[in-house]
């Protein structure tokens, strides 16, 4: 299994004293062309035909990533935070671990080559700052994203994040993704890539897309929403399941009347009460269609 990473920091060093009609081309071809298959799966390309037309710049800036352009003198201790060797090297050992929990189950993994890399973020991004300044992309096998605003607690769960993220990783190489993806089928792959990040680094470390959810307003409020949801299509109807109103209405897409990240929690919920029903671990649990899971579950609403 090889494992390489993408040094942003020396990227971004080098954006840092550019001149301001450069920073986008260096960001573009140096640090976002190793993902160039990544950004083509969701139909981007790096460079747009027009100057104002949508590209991997745009997409990046609509995904809370900072902007090339605002990458100056004021990001250095940014950069710095994010320059550590071992730093990156705790991420490549927790993308490493988290593959071969899978490995060591015996179960053969299509894709033997994986990039990775740490992007800054946009703090002034309502969806980085309702996260607690980080989060991340692994949905494209092969290619695995998190990026963050760098501090003490963004940085100690950044490991975590990425297992989240290989955890997807690992599932889309054996269940397919559709455009028409349920709320539940969505639900169940979040479920499974937090369960997985908290078996690996402890209950402690789950994101706040699950500790800011109490156990009261999951089962008196959220369940029953989400379960009249759960074949709920198209990703501008998923959004205010899975992130909650307040994400939905800054994007323009409805709204369900739930609260911060409510899909999140309730597939995290559900997935472990899945796996204490069965028995089953999560590393095989990962592989499972939803609807497997979801059939074994019918309880779980009823708590």
């Amino acid at each position: 299994m090889k494992i390489t990473a993408i040094r942003s920091d020396r990227v971004y060093s080098k954006i840092v004293e550019a001149p301001l009609d450069k920073k986008n081309d260096i960001y573009r071809y140096e640090l976002m062309m190793p993902f160039e298959r990544k950004w083509a799966c969701y139909g981007v390309p790096m460079k747009a035909a027009t100057s104002n037309g949508y590209d991997v710049i745009m997409a990046s800036d609509m995904l809370g990533h900072i902007a090339p352009t605002k990458v100056d003198e004021t990001q250095k201790h940014n950069i710095a935070l994010i320059s550590n060797d071992i730093l990156w090297k705790e991420c490549e050992l927790s993308i490493k671990r988290s593959l071969n929990c899978f490995v060591e189950h015996g179960i053969e993994l299509p894709v033997k080559e994986y990039l990775f890399t740490i992007l800054l973020a946009n703090c002034e991004s309502p969806y980085i700052m309702l996260n607690e300044g980080y989060c991340g992309d692994g949905g494209i096998p092969g290619y695995i994203f998190s990026w963050l605003t760098p501090n003490e607690y963004t940085l100690e769960h950044l490991p975590v994040a990425l297992a989240h993220e290989t955890n997807h990783n690992v599932r889309f190489q054996f269940v397919k993704w559709k455009n028409d993806i349920t709320l539940g089928e969505m639900m169940i792959s979040e479920g499974l890539a937090e369960n997985f990040a908290t078996f690996l680094y402890g209950e402690h470390k789950a994101g706040p897309w699950v500790t800011k959810t109490d156990i009261k307003t999951l089962n008196e409020y959220i369940k029953p929403i989400i379960r009249e949801g759960l074949n709920v299509q198209g990703l501008e109807n998923l959004n205010a399941y899975l992130y909650g109103d307040e994400m939905a209405a800054l994007q323009n897409y409805p709204q369900v009347g739930l609260p911060y990240c409510a899909g999140y929690a309730c597939g995290y919920h559900l997935v472990k009460h899945y796996l204490k029903k069965t028995g089953k671990h999560i590393v095989e649990a990962t592989l499972f269609s939803a609807k497997e899971i979801l059939d074994a579950t019918e309880d779980f609403w009823n708590e």
